[in-house]
C-alpha cells in the first residue's frame, strides 16, 4: 500500500499555508515536543546576562556577549525579548534578533558558522610546547613562506 506522501505534487515554496493547516501543525509540535521550553526571560544587568525561566522550574543564565546578535546592545533593548514558538524561541524585536532555546542549553550560542568562527578565534589563541616548538622550527628556517604571485 502507498503512503499518502508518494503521491503527492511537489510543494510549492511560496505556496501558503491555511489557517487550519498552520493550527494543526501547531497542534502537532505542542504535543511532540521534548526537553524544556522558556516560559519567561529578561535581562540581569548586574550579571550581563540574560535570565530564561524554563516550564521545568529551573532557570538558566546567558552570557550576553557569547550570545549570537546580542553583543553591543542596550539594557532596554535586552529586556524587550519575546518569547515565541510555545517557548522554543526568543526574539528581540529591536535587534532583529533570535535564538533557540533548546540549542542554547546544549551550549549553542548562535548558528554554525558564528559558533565555529568563535571557536576557531579561541583555537587560535591556544598555546602549548608543540605550538611553541613548531613556531620556533619554522622561525629558524625564514618563517612562514612568501605567497607567490601568478600573473
Amino acid at each position: 500500500m502507498m503512503s499518502d506522501m508518494s503521491c503527492a505534487e511537489p510543494v510549492n515554496a511560496s505556496m501558503e499555508m491555511s489557517d487550519l493547516a498552520f493550527e494543526d501543525a501547531k497542534r502537532r509540535g505542542l504535543t511532540t515536543r521534548n526537553g524544556p521550553s522558556a516560559i519567561s526571560a529578561r535581562y540581569d544587568p548586574h550579571h550581563h546576562a540574560i535570565i530564561v525561566v524554563l516550564d521545568s522550574g529551573a532557570f538558566v543564565g546567558l552570557p550576553v556577549e557569547k550570545l549570537q546578535g546580542l553583543q553591543g546592545a542596550s539594557a532596554l533593548q535586552l529586556n524587550t525579548v519575546v518569547i515565541e514558538a510555545g517557548g522554543l524561541g526568543m526574539h528581540w524585536p529591536d535587534l532583529d534578533a533570535d535564538l533557540f532555546v533548546p540549542a542554547l542549553l546544549d551550549g549553542l550560542f548562535g548558528s554554525n558558522s558564528w559558533m565555529a568562527a568563535r571557536l576557531g578565534a579561541a583555537g587560535g589563541k591556544a598555546t602549548s610546547d608543540a605550538k611553541v616548538t613548531s613556531s620556533r622550527r619554522n622561525g629558524a628556517r625564514g618563517g612562514r613562506p612568501r605567497k607567490s604571485v601568478v600573473a
